[in-house]
């Protein structure tokens, strides 16, 4: 039999109130290689969650009945793992922000595109599938790079791109050099012009918000950058 059996796909649980919504997603979906399961408000979600094995959930934020937002909460709260990306017409920095901080793997902003959001869901699932959370932490900051976002002591640093990339990247080898070189390749892969002073400028601003936080950026003459833990004075 050539056809994939449905204990072999993927399972997903897909949270939509909205009914035609709901169908196309889940019609999509499941001609994407996806076993999908539905649910039309927070409480039904909440339940199947903790009563059932999904491999990831697409949770839409505005529900009926318990908002998606509290059934993120409680299903971290009570030990719930399963990946979960946000899928919701809220697209303000706030809500993203906050779904991440509640547990949340990753965001996408209604109107969305069907290949990108089968794209998200296989990052997910490969990351779970490899243990790799693509967290890191140093001092009190704990970086995310699967969801681009940085924490200190539980709250979400407002960092800019550019910021975020030059952090990612150093702590991948806390208190190791990192040369300029390799930081502008990271900090400006955007590929815009930047003057030459621009990683000085980034470090700068960096250096500012995780002042008191537990951690240093050091600049190395004639190399580059490290971070580390602050050492005691």
């Amino acid at each position: 039999m050539n056809a994939t059996s449905s204990a072999e796909k993927p399972r997903l649980l897909v949270v939509e109130d909205d009914p035609a919504l709901a169908q196309a997603l889940a019609l999509a979906l499941s001609r994407r290689g996806f076993n999908v399961a539905q649910a039309t408000n927070g409480r039904m979600a909440l339940d199947r969650a903790l009563s059932e094995s999904f491999s990831a959930i697409v949770l839409d934020l505005t529900l009926p009945e318990m908002d998606g937002l509290e059934v993120l909460r409680s299903m971290r709260a009570k030990g719930n793992t399963t990946p979960v990306i946000v899928l919701t017409a809220r697209g303000t920095v706030g809500d993203r922000v906050q779904g991440l901080r509640l547990g949340a793997d990753d965001y996408l902003p209604k109107p969305f595109d069907l290949d990108e959001l089968e794209a998200r869901l296989q990052a997910m699932l490969r990351r779970g599938r490899s243990g790799v959370t693509g967290k890191r932490d140093v001092g009190a900051l704990v970086i995310d790079e699967a969801a681009a976002v940085c924490y200190a002591n539980g709250n979400a640093l407002e960092l800019s791109a550019r910021e975020f990339a030059m952090l990612a990247t150093l702590v991948e080898r806390p208190a190791h050099a990192v040369t300029r070189e390799r930081l502008w390749e990271k900090v400006f892969a955007d590929g815009r012009d930047a003057q030459p002073d621009a990683i000085e400028v980034v470090a700068y601003r960096l250096r500012k918000k995780i002042a008191g936080l537990g951690v240093e950026l050091v600049a190395l003459r004639g190399v580059g950058y490290l971070i580390r833990e602050k050492r005691p004075e």
